[in-house]
């Protein structure tokens, strides 16, 4: 009868007060074209996602704090990181030895293999080593920073913490790599020869086994022979402008690399100490011991 009345209200075009009263089947098409337009439409988002998943950078937490794996993964994911947390270090270590990630949140107090433990197996590990690492502590003495410093982490952030202050430093140490990855220029200099795209290092023909901080800082003092760098310009080239990190961070990273490319750390012939200015890059031998600090 509905139908009937909406017809005639179509065919004659008498107005009146009375709104026409729509068929079922029409309301039923309506729906069916509605439902069909949804599911178009998240049959494609779905597609958008599964290509953007593919071309976002994986960020992994190994944390046992479960609010704080929480946390941290909803702030990463609000910025368009792919996230996966794992509340245990060998598990977490063994996910990454499978599936590498653009970066690593690790905590230091696990309680089946500390952070430390971990940090130093991921430098030993060819397909691990160049991952950065940003360490997740409540622990905040410089000593515990430095110690972290050394194994080869590229931040150290205390508890408690700001989600927006971690995620700004997570982008900061992922567009440190992707600067350090642009600088393809192989450099060879007094025995000390680095390959950016490989991010391979010898030392008179030795291999020698780098972070990837380790080997940008590095590659920069050797491509610029002789000059003077200060721990602030140091800081500012190598760590960026978006440092959160102190020149004491640049005295940790320049005795580690001293102890891998020097035959006499305590006496440097790459790596020189000026007393009041900072460091630089010697191709030559030098006759003279360099300035200790």
């Amino acid at each position: 009868m509905f139908a009937i009345g909406y017809s005639r209200y179509q065919k004659t075009g008498v107005k009146g007060n009375r709104q026409p009263t729509r068929s079922l089947p029409e309301k039923t098409c309506r729906l069916q074209a509605t439902q069909a337009t949804t599911d178009e439409l998240a049959a494609r988002y779905r597609h958008r996602s599964r290509y953007n998943a593919e071309v976002r950078e994986r960020v992994v937490i190994i944390e046992d704090e479960k609010d704080i794996v929480e946390l941290v993964s909803y702030a990463l994911r609000k910025e368009g990181f792919d996230v996966q947390g794992f509340s245990r270090g060998k598990e977490g270590l063994e996910h990454l030895r499978y599936k590498p990630a653009d970066l690593v949140l690790l905590d230091i107090l696990l309680p089946d293999l500390d952070g430390l433990e971990i940090c130093k197996r991921m430098r030993g590990d060819e397909r691990l080593k160049r991952i950065p690492v940003i360490f997740l502590t409540a622990k905040g003495e410089e000593l515990d920073r430095v110690l972290g410093l050394e194994l080869g982490a590229d931040d150290y952030v205390v508890k408690p913490f700001s989600p927006r202050e971690l995620v700004a430093r997570v982008k900061a140490v992922l567009r440190r790599q992707e600067r350090a990855a642009e600088k393809s220029e192989v450099v060879d200099a007094g025995g000390v020869r680095l390959d950016p795209l490989t991010q391979e290092v010898t030392v008179e023909g030795r291999a020698v086994e780098l972070s990837a901080l380790e080997f940008k800082l590095l590659h920069l003092l050797a491509s610029h022979p002789r000059r003077i760098f200060s721990r602030d310009r140091l800081l500012d080239e190598v760590w960026g402008r978006d440092r959160f990190v102190t020149p004491r961070t640049v005295d940790v990273h320049i005795r580690r690399l001293r102890e891998k490319i020097e035959t006499h750390a305590e006496k440097p012939r790459y790596l020189q100490t000026v007393r009041g200015s900072g460091y630089r890059f010697s191709s030559e031998p030098s006759q003279l011991e360099a300035d200790e600090e």
